[in-house]
């Protein structure tokens, strides 16, 4: 479906303004639909990307600002997202014994559990919205993202 017809707009829209709103529009439809997923495990997508970005770690603690680095939400409260996922058991929090000032983060065996059982689940969400391009046209639509985006 068109952006026009989505937005019910009567004029023409330029180009410049047809891909800011089907990159915003399309950004919330795959948002919410993540969202859905994630729901029944009380996790929000920014505490889901912690979790992945601690399991990368491969059981080395992460920092809050190695955290906040490598989030794909730049703008998220680190500190906020790990006390919650410290409540839900899924990771774990201590003072580096070296800087007193450093907290480290791990993820516990539930956290690395729930990203196993949600695993499948996100795949057929991501494949849900590719499946009707090539490999061609993936590359490509990762190609003009990334070349759009690096202004």
């Amino acid at each position: 479906m068109k952006i026009e017809d989505i937005t019910k707009t009567t004029g023409k829209l330029n180009d410049t303004t047809k891909i800011i709103l089907n990159i915003l529009y399309t950004e919330k439809v795959i948002s919410e639909q993540f969202t859905e997923i994630l729901k029944p495990y009380e996790l929000s997508s920014e505490q889901y990307n912690v979790l992945r970005i601690l399991r990368g770690q491969k059981g080395k603690p992460a920092n809050m600002f190695l955290i906040q680095e490598r989030m794909v939400a730049k703008t998220s409260n680190t500190t906020r997202l790990v006390d919650k996922l410290l409540l839900k058991a899924f990771v774990t929090r201590q003072v580096c014994p070296e800087n007193r000032r450093k907290i480290e983060v791990l993820i516990t065996q539930k956290g690395l559990d729930t990203l196993t059982e949600l695993e499948p689940k996100v795949k057929v969400h991501e494949e849900t919205f590719t499946n009707n391009l090539t490999v061609e046209e993936l590359q490509q639509l990762n190609y003009l993202l990334e070349k759009y985006r690096n202004i």
